[in-house]
């Protein structure tokens, strides 16, 4: 069965760390772009991050550029997103998400049509 799940939300606090992880199922990653999408109580859903079909490509939202790092394994069929330095503005059920991509491209959020159920992170104290 095709599948993204999601793993490693949490409750942390202010300036910790987390590592979210994004395993498929059923299929393999490496011919996919992912992406991590979030979205807080009462906001739209936002693209956090995201990484080409290989990894050579990445690219973040600016308010966690330096905080948060995508990166792959595709042997494991895995992408995670480290982050880093949290904020109370973190808090976000995170989605991870795939783009079946022919060529290894610039990473597009707005091309992901598989997505995943999402994991909770709050950041507080």
């Amino acid at each position: 069965q095709f599948q993204l799940v999601e793993s490693g939300g949490a409750l942390v606090q202010p300036g910790g760390s987390l590592r979210l992880s994004c395993a498929a199922s059923g299929f393999t990653l490496n011919y996919y772009a992912i992406g991590w999408f979030r979205q807080a109580p009462g906001k739209e859903r936002e693209g956090v991050s995201c990484i080409s079909r290989s990894g050579r490509s990445t690219k973040y939202k600016d308010t966690v550029k330096g905080r948060f790092t995508i990166s792959r394994d595709n042997a494991k069929n895995t992408v995670y997103l480290q982050m880093n330095r949290l904020k109370p503005e973190d808090t976000a059920v995170y989605y991870c998400a795939a783009d079946y991509t022919v060529v290894d491209g610039a990473c597009d959020y707005d091309a992901m049509n598989y997505w995943g159920k999402g994991t909770l992170v709050t950041v507080s104290s």
